[in-house]
């Protein structure tokens, strides 16, 4: 992440005050603005108000809060002055913008019936910048295989914010470019929310690999199985698993002989048992790795590696 990634995602006349906060592009992780208050910024887990003149400040500055106006000018330069041509994505409560970087949206919401239609008067923003960290995989990478360079099912648990996306995102890069423990393999990604490969306008800004073909913003459900007709992968990667439906997509990924790499939230292997969609999936023994990752002084990392009974590798 450069600076100048920073400074295009804001209209040209309001870049010098963003100026400063570009320069720590390496470590950003959020730039939130919201309407009527300062803006702020998350860097490396520490939040920062954002001054008139661009710089950082740990208290609540005056005179530094957002308008509507800055909010409407800095949407529309990250739709490329086509609100339009965005509204399927609007709808849904984010964009996804050149980079893999996601903006997260809130504001009134119009309802047809009991379906949402659309969003107007859009006054929150929250830009969640993308990071690759290449690499991340390769120490649990031996455990992914089996003896035979097969690919073993297996299952990322991590609490919200340890990085699970980005573990997922470059153990795909590997399956699909392949390693010294497998070759490459086809790789097809169900990406929901646009976070894995961060597509923008269909293409993945995220190094996916070679071998992945990516379908992107669609529910895991519907998305599994178009994939699986279309492209006929040997890997299927999904991110968040969340209820019955998805476990049941899964299921039938496997019985069309498709190996398998998911995501969930959650602090341990105890904690995902206790989910009740997850009872039968744990006990029919369906994913065969459970890397379980979590946050110490305040970094992430792996807490461990567990077979298919639960026993630690």
């Amino acid at each position: 992440m450069r600076s100048e990634d920073v400074l295009t995602m804001f209209p040209e006349a309001m870049r010098e005050r963003w100026r400063m906060v570009a320069k720590r592009a390496e470590c950003l992780q959020e730039i939130r603005m919201r309407v009527n208050v300062p803006a702020t910024v998350l860097i490396n887990q520490r939040e920062w108000f954002v001054e008139a003149d661009g710089s950082l400040v740990d208290r609540q500055p005056e005179g530094a809060a957002c308008s509507a106006e800055e909010l409407e000018a800095v949407l529309n330069h990250l739709c490329q002055y086509s609100l339009y041509a965005f509204a399927d994505e609007i709808r849904q409560g984010f964009l996804t913008i050149r980079g893999g970087h996601r903006v997260g949206l809130a504001g009134q919401v119009i309802m047809d019936d009991t379906r949402m239609r659309n969003m107007k008067y859009i006054r929150y923003l929250n830009i969640r910048i993308a990071h690759e960290i290449k690499g991340v995989s390769d120490p649990i990478l031996p455990y992914l295989y089996d003896g035979t360079g097969q690919v073993r099912n297996t299952l990322l648990i991590s609490p919200p914010g340890c990085g699970k996306t980005t573990m997922l995102r470059d153990m795909i890069r590997n399956l699909s470019d392949g390693t010294a423990y497998g070759k490459g393999m086809n790789v097809s990604v169900v990406d929901e929310r646009s976070e894995i490969a961060g597509s923008y306008l269909g293409a993945a800004q995220n190094d996916v690999g070679i071998r992945t073909d990516v379908l992107d913003g669609c529910p895991k459900k519907e998305g599994m199985m178009m994939l699986i007709r279309a492209m006929s992968p040997q890997v299927l990667a999904v991110d968040e698993l969340g209820d019955e439906g998805d476990i049941r997509a899964l299921q039938m990924a496997l019985a069309c002989g498709c190996r398998l790499m998911a995501t969930i939230h959650g602090s341990s292997l105890a904690d995902v048992k206790r989910k009740k969609y997850m009872c039968n999936v744990i006990e029919e023994e369906l994913f065969e790795r459970y890397v379980v990752l979590t946050r110490k002084n305040g970094a992430c990392e792996v807490e461990g590696i567990y077979d298919k009974e639960g026993i630690k590798c």
